[in-house]
């Protein structure tokens, strides 16, 4: 059952995009994140141990979010709970969100 949250719904009937989302909208048309994937992928852990993996998709996404704001760790973790678009642009859902830790290994590992 996937149950939308009330933030999702409220963002579904907004009239007006901000800055940001069109901003977003634009990387998300200029970035070729399928050949970033790819050269990623074979290095990426599969999950066979422990917790399973966030998609490489969104935290490739998630760390250029960072980049793009110029957001710590931390900081980066508040905006996805905060903020809708940020976690519609990187595909996740407010239920399961990286915590900054996760961020930081994921930029370790790139």
């Amino acid at each position: 059952m996937d149950q939308i949250t009330f933030s999702e719904a409220e963002y579904q009937i907004k009239k007006r995009k901000t800055r940001r989302e069109i901003f977003l909208e634009r990387m998300d048309r200029l970035i070729p994140w399928k050949q970033l994937e790819k050269k990623v992928a074979r290095y990426y852990p599969k999950g066979e141990n422990g917790r399973p993996p966030y998609p490489l998709s969104a935290m490739l996404r998630v760390h250029c979010m960072q980049l793009f704001y110029n957001l710590s760790d931390p900081a980066m973790e508040d905006a996805l709970y905060e903020i809708e678009s940020m976690r519609q642009f990187a595909g996740l859902k407010l239920d399961r969100l990286p915590d900054e830790t996760t961020i930081l290994k994921f930029r370790h590992f790139l």
